[in-house]
Parts: structure tokens; C-alpha cells; sequence
């Protein structure tokens, strides 16, 4: 390929949770397509515990051999400071920082009355605050260049909902209000935030129950999805030819690319008098009744199998 062709040329870029799955084929890709790549994993497993350099290393060994760089790094970004770290090495070993990939994350999945408190603040330390760590670490870098990209990750888990995933959904549809934030604040500087909703089998889809044969039959629909899949919309918009697309939502499943639903309002009632507790149980909640939404997870709004 002619370097001519390559979509991110010259562009130094960080992927968090780089070391497997979705993040390792962002990672491959975004080098192939010219870019100099932090390759993040601290290497722990499904749900954070422990450490281990090899998947960082493995996949920084992959790109070289195919003529790309790339670095490894091994901090955590659900702490501030080993998060800024990862920003630091990007422009210590590359001169620059372009663009991040907020992708990161732990599963500790339990039904609502049986999660801990850990759970619930670990899940929300990795993908929460460990995006706001890295971004908040590289917005002043992007202010004084004037330019700079975010993807960040969030799910359908959020976005619709799903069992068993209080943490991990408040996580990411936190996340949502986050990119939307950057986006607006940072326009003026030229910088573009979107979120990415994937639908793919990796190491977490991995920990979901399989107790039911629905759920059987979900997660065997799920590993038809390889993590390759996600990669291009992430190039995409890291890439120039993205400039334009910001505070968006896109949820990548297979071949398909959905532009995702923002809440607006849908419909609304006026008593020009005002609401009493008695006339909203009369009239206010029956005449919105019709437009509630259901108690769907994202397999019921999902329904069809990935093409």
C-alpha cells in the first residue's frame, strides 16, 4: 500500500485496553493505517485483577512485524496519575498526541440487590472516570495544537439496557455525557469527541451467564461477531477525513453502522393551571402513557441476527 493511502499518517495515537480483543484489532489497524501507536493493557483480567505485560507487548511485537510502531504501556487508567502517564509516553516516544481510544474496561456483572459496592465503584473507575483520566490528561495538549480526536466506547447496555449490569450501564451512558461535553467545549479548538456502541465477542462478552438457552443462544449469535468488525469506524474517526463528525453515537455490529438516538422530547402535556398530584395521576401520566418506553434490553430492540 502506498503510504500515500494510509488514512492516519503521521499520527500518534493511544489505545487503552489494547492488549486484547476490540482494543488489539484498533491497535493493528490503526497502525496499518500509518499511525504510531501506545499499545495500553495493563493485562488483568475479565473483571481488573491482577497485571501481566505480555498481551501489550504481544500485539506492540505484532505491529512491528508488519512495519509499523508502536510502544507498549502498562499503567492503569482507572487512577489519574498512571492515566496522564499513558499521555505522557505518547508524546515522549512519538513528539505528539493525536488521538485515544477510551476503550478500557472490566466486567462485574451481579443482579442489582446482590452488587457490591466494589463492584459497582470498580466497573465506574475503569470506564468512567478512566476515560475522563486520559482525556482530561491530553485536553490541554489538544487546546494548544488546535486539533485532536476522542472515541470513547460506551454500550447498548447504557444506551437500551440490559440485566446485571447497573455498574457497567451507569458507566457508560456516563460516558455518552462526557464525549457529548468534550465535544462542545473543545469545537472551538477543532477537536472532534464520539462514543462507538460495539457489538462483538471478546474476553468480557466471554464472562456474560449462559444459565438459559436464551442467553445460550445470545452469546453463540455474539461470537459470530469477531472484534475486526469494530476497528474501521474507530480509524475512521481518528482519521482527517472525520473532522466534521463530532458528538455522535454509532454502534457498530457486524457489517452494520447504526447513527444511535440522543434523548429529546417526545411529547408533553400543559394544564395551564399546573399539575396537582391528582390531576397527573388523572390526566398528566394517562395522556403519556402511550409514548412509555418499555422495559426493553438491547437483545429486544437488536432482534435480527448481525449481517
Amino acid at each position: 500500500m502506498a503510504s500515500s493511502s494510509k488514512m492516519l499518517e503521521g499520527k500518534s495515537i493511544v489505545v487503552t485496553g489494547a492488549g486484547r480483543g476490540i482494543g488489539r484489532e484498533i491497535a493493528l489497524l490503526c497502525a496499518a493505517e500509518g499511525a504510531k501507536v501506545v499499545v495500553n493493557d495493563p493485562g488483568g483480567a475479565a473483571d481488573g485483577a491482577g497485571n501481566n505485560a505480555a498481551p501489550a507487548e504481544e500485539v506492540v511485537e505484532e505491529i512491528r512485524k508488519r512495519g509499523g510502531t508502536a510502544v507498549a504501556n502498562f499503567e492503569t487508567v482507572a487512577e489519574a496519575i498512571p492515566a496522564s502517564k499513558i499521555i505522557k509516553q505518547a508524546v515522549d516516544s512519538f513528539g505528539k498526541l493525536d488521538g485515544i481510544v477510551n476503550n478500557a474496561g472490566i466486567l462485574r456483572d451481579a443482579i442489582f440487590h446482590r452488587m457490591s459496592v466494589e463492584a459497582f465503584e470498580s466497573v465506574i473507575k475503569v470506564h468512567l472516570m478512566g476515560s475522563f483520566y486520559t482525556s482530561h490528561a491530553a485536553a490541554r495538549l489538544y487546546r494548544e495544537q488546535e486539533s485532536g480526536t476522542f472515541v470513547h466506547f460506551t454500550s447498548t447496555s447504557g444506551l437500551i439496557g440490559n440485566f446485571g449490569q447497573a455498574n457497567y450501564a451507569a458507566a457508560k451512558l456516563g460516558i455518552v455525557g462526557l464525549s457529548k461535553s468534550i465535544a462542545l467545549d473543545m469545537q472551538r479548538f477543532n477537536v472532534t469527541s464520539n462514543c462507538v456502541s460495539p457489538f462483538a465477542w471478546s474476553r468480557l462478552i466471554g464472562t456474560i451467564p449462559t444459565e438459559t438457552e436464551e442467553e445460550k443462544a445470545r452469546v453463540a449469535r455474539m461470537q459470530q461477531m469477531g472484534p475486526e468488525k469494530i476497528a474501521p469506524i474507530c480509524s475512521f474517526l481518528l482519521s482527517d477525513a472525520a473532522k466534521d463528525v463530532t458528538g455522535q453515537i454509532f454502534a457498530v455490529r457486524m457489517n452494520e453502522i447504526f447513527l444511535m438516538g440522543q434523548s429529546r422530547p417526545i411529547r408533553s402535556v400543559h394544564r395551564a393551571e399546573g399539575w396537582t398530584t391528582k390531576s397527573l395521576a388523572e390526566h398528566g401520566m394517562p395522556a403519556l402513557k402511550s409514548s412509555f418506553y418499555k422495559l426493553d434490553r438491547s437483545a429486544d430492540i437488536f432482534s435480527w441476527d448481525a449481517i
